[in-house]
């Protein structure tokens, strides 16, 4: 197999069409230049240029090379940066997992950012809850995701970077009595119906909310069980009963849908995880994302500063 100095050689001389310009251009004297063209010309069983005394000119064999060759280099580099890239967190594919509710929130605009800011990146998503994108990292089928959980509840075993924290809003059918208010206090709904998740879906914040009615000596009374917020929040317009969901679906405008912010409600956090052996594509999303949900957590005080 002829390498990349031979054609690269082999370039500069059917450019030059003369060997000593060829030589100076390759930073090498003439003699080396020319014992390495025939060299590749034994190599191939072909000629590549007809010598004169006074000219040289590429032989329809080396006519036909010339382009070959050309892309032949060019993808050698390409190859080159690409590896470079890649090891540097630059380019590659990242195979992100992502809960229905941050989609409400900031990740949108985090992905549009990240995408301008490093083009070379792929980024496949795969919307899951925290069960099944615990599946997908012990299958290698994801390199990094989005889970929801109670406050500093992440699941172990992982690298995480705490994103988002915010309280739980009380989902209630635009029919209910509640529906008008403000704000409400807890003993006003949790003897109500209730709409939730599985426990699979949320461990931690499934027993957060358990608890939450355990401390006020209530006993959820679970009307129906969905796995994404959506169902519940449709669930809920339709009067299967009352639901709490993290603030961020209020960016969901469900026809028949009222959201109702509730004093001492419990708090959720949204976290990015991904295993301790990570891909330095990871690290450079994460990056990204940490000084996004820095500058967004700066603005949000400077506005309830004002």
């Amino acid at each position: 197999m002829n390498d990349l100095r031979q054609w690269r050689q082999f370039i500069a001389v059917a450019e030059e069409l003369h060997f000593g310009r060829a030589a100076a251009r390759l930073h090498m004297t003439q003699p080396p230049l020319t014992m390495a063209i025939k060299q590749l010309e034994s190599q191939l069983g072909a000629v590549l240029f007809e010598r004169t005394r006074r000219v040289v000119a590429l032989s329809p064999a080396g006519e036909a090379a010339l382009p070959l060759a050309r892309k032949l280099v060019a993808d050698a580099q390409a190859l080159q940066e690409r590896v470079r890239a890649a090891a540097r967190g630059l380019a590659g594919r990242l195979r992100l997992g992502f809960v229905s509710t941050i989609g409400y929130g900031a990740l949108p605009q985090w992905l549009s950012g990240f995408r301008q800011a490093h083009p070379e990146i792929e980024v496949a998503l795969r919307e899951a809850t925290l069960d099944v994108q615990l599946q997908a990292f012990a299958t290698d089928e994801l390199d990094a995701g989005f889970v929801l959980h109670a406050p500093d509840a992440a699941p172990e075993g992982f690298e995480r970077l705490g994103v988002l924290r915010e309280p739980l809003v009380l989902a209630v059918s635009s029919a209910h009595p509640l529906a008008g208010r403000a704000r409400v206090q807890p003993a006003q709904v949790l003897r109500e119906p209730l709409v939730i998740f599985p426990r699979h879906v949320s461990p931690s914040l499934y027993d957060a909310l358990l608890s939450f009615y355990s401390a006020a000596q209530a006993v959820p009374h679970i009307g129906q069980e969905a796995i994404q917020m959506q169902t519940i929040v449709n669930l809920v317009s339709a009067g299967m009963g009352v639901a709490w969901v993290p603030a961020s679906m209020m960016q969901l405008q469900r026809p028949g849908v009222v959201y109702l912010r509730c004093t001492g409600a419990l708090q959720c956090e949204t976290s990015l995880v991904w295993p301790a052996q990570a891909l330095p594509v990871v690290h450079r999303f994460v990056d990204f994302v940490r000084a996004q949900a820095r500058a967004s957590n700066r603005s949000s005080n400077r506005t309830s500063n004002l």
